[in-house]
This record gives C-alpha cells, structure tokens and sequence, in this order.
C-alpha cells in the first residue's frame, strides 16, 4: 500500500463532564455546580463490627468541594433559586435516598451566597 502522506496532528478535546441540577433540571458542566454527597454506609469488618471511624460518617450528608468523595451525589447550581426550590420539592431528599438536615441547607446557602458574592465582585474588576 502506498501512504498517502503524513497524518493530520490531531488534538483531541476532552469531554467535559457535565451534571444536572436538582434543582432547575439544567445541565450545566460539573465544575459549576455543588456536589452534595451522602457518605456510603459503612460495612462491617471480618468480626462483624463497624470500625468507629466509618460509623461515625455512615449515612452523614455533607458539601462536598473536591467533587471526589465516595458516596452518592446531587448536583446544584450555584443560585438560592435553586436551592429554594429542590428544598421546597424534597429533590435532595429523593436523590440522596435519606433526610437532609436544617444544617445541610444552610451551608448549601451559605456556600451560594460566597459564590454569588465572588461572581458579582469578579465582573466589576
């Protein structure tokens, strides 16, 4: 076979990954939202007991900002509408398969309203 001449250079694009909010229902990339992380439940070691440490988080809900914790996650926007509206709705409750706690939703918002802040102070420099 003959070659036809050297190969194009190629740059692949990544994917970027992208999540839907609990709350609005938009898909947005997975770096602009908050992920809340319900931590896996803990299984027992081979004496059947359950290390202090895993017993201790089992179940716990919690904001997770590295994105990389074990455990199931939801996804939200980075807006108090959202948030107001996948709490009046129960959504965090149905993604997360448990109850979420007065201090869950208040460091959601608190986390929001730091984001809100830093987006409104970044367009005016």
């Amino acid at each position: 076979m003959a070659k036809t001449g050297p190969k194009p250079n190629k740059t692949k694009e990544r994917k970027v990954p992208e999540r839907r909010c609990t709350g609005c229902g938009g898909t947005f990339p997975k770096k602009e939202l908050i992920r809340v992380v319900r931590a896996p439940e803990a299984k027992p070691d081979e004496t059947g007991s359950i290390p202090a440490a895993d017993a201790a988080v089992q179940g716990r809900v919690s904001v997770d900002f590295t994105g990389k914790k074990a455990g199931r996650g939801a996804y939200l926007c980075k807006k108090e509408a959202c948030l107001s509206k996948a709490r009046k709705a129960g959504r965090l409750h149905s993604s997360l398969q448990c109850e979420i706690t007065d201090e869950v939703y208040e460091e959601l918002a608190k986390e929001i309203r730091l984001a809100e802040a830093e987006n409104d102070g970044g367009d005016e420099a």
